[in-house]
């Protein structure tokens, strides 16, 4: 195995830190005196090699902006539409009631006038005296007690035969009872021979006549 000596190792790294530190005291000296030149005489006499830097790389320079652009708007975008399961709200109908139908009534037309009644070409006559109908007699105890009189003027329906059909009082004496009464006896008692037309055919007629009630004085 070979061994290799470690003192000329040692001695040429000494020199070569002196050489170094004395490059460096050369340079110092002559920045303050002006030996620019004769240090680089020294450095040549000493086969020092002068290593040039190499010159810094150019900066690229960013390329200038784009002009201002004017960007369009953003497009808008409507809102979501949410649906919701919830029915929609009912509908209301209002609506008005129906107005009634106008109902137009025409008037009437005028009735025809009735036909003139038939001329009688008999006329009706009473059967016996019609002052035998009623009198002083048939007064009602209680008007002769307080003495009521009075003219009662009646006219009476007769029919075909003869028979009287109807009372009407058209005039009353004042007191009701001798109006009823006369009319009373009247329907019972009076009589007529009925009227008969151009042909002979028996026919009704109305009499019309009045009756005085009068107290007779004793």
């Amino acid at each position: 195995m070979a061994y290799t000596d470690p003192k000329p190792m040692a001695q040429s790294r000494i020199w070569a830190i002196i050489i170094v530190v004395a490059i460096h005291v050369l340079g110092i000296w002559a920045m303050f005196n002006g030996g620019y030149a004769y240090t680089k005489k020294v450095l040549r006499e000493l086969d020092v090699i002068e290593v040039k830097e190499p010159p810094p790389p150019p900066v690229k320079l960013p390329p200038p902006p784009p002009p201002d652009t004017k960007l369009p708007p953003p497009p808008v975008v409507p809102p979501p539409i949410v649906q919701t399961n919830s029915p929609p709200p009912p509908t209301v109908i209002f609506s008005s009631p129906t107005p009634p139908p106008v109902v137009v009534t025409m008037p009437a037309p005028p009735a025809p006038p009735p036909p003139p009644p038939a001329q009688a070409a008999v006329k009706m006559t009473p059967r016996g005296s019609p002052q035998s109908w009623v009198t002083n007699d048939d007064y009602p105890p209680s008007a002769q007690r307080d003495a009521v009189e009075g003219t009662t003027g009646f006219a009476l329906t007769v029919g075909a035969d003869g028979r009287v059909t109807g009372c009407s009082v058209t005039s009353s004496s004042g007191s009701s009872l001798l109006d009823d009464t006369a009319c009373r006896l009247l329907m019972r008692r009076a009589r007529f021979n009925p009227a008969k037309d151009a042909n002979g055919t028996a026919m009704g007629d109305t009499f019309r006549s009045r009756f005085r009630w009068q107290i007779q004085k004793n």
